[in-house]
């Protein structure tokens, strides 16, 4: 089983930056591609951005393209989620999302083809 932690979320006034971190224990991290998504209250869980196990494809949501950037260190079984010119828009609680399927070339989007889930993180932009 694969345990993932996030971190790094928290208050932040529109235009500022925020970077996150999902830390995984239990199994080897570096074989699965991850995602992030974020869920707003009342609204759908949904795509953030997403890597490939060897770190090699990203890719993002329109609504965070330019903006949001997604990278893993394998060696320390940690991806990170860097925002800048963050919007009240992007307030909502953020989860990591590993896919077990091991070494594939394919990176989801959709958080049906994830197996794995942290608890989230809260992230709050103030106009």
């Amino acid at each position: 089983q694969l345990q993932l932690v996030e971190s790094g979320g928290g208050l932040v006034q529109a235009g500022g930056s925020l970077r996150l971190s999902c830390a995984a224990s239990g199994r080897t991290f570096s074989r699965y591609p991850v995602g992030w998504f974020r869920q707003a209250p009342g609204k759908e869980r949904e795509f953030v951005a997403a890597i490939s196990w060897g770190g090699g494809s990203r890719y993002y949501a329109d609504s965070v393209k330019g903006r949001f950037t997604i990278s893993r260190d394998n060696a320390k079984n940690t991806v990170f989620l860097q925002m800048n010119s963050l919007k009240p828009e992007d307030t909502a609680v953020y989860y990591c999302a590993a896919d077990r399927r091991e070494f594939t070339s394919a990176v989801h989007t959709t958080p049906e083809e994830y197996d794995y889930w942290g608890q989230g993180t809260q992230v709050t932009v103030s106009s």
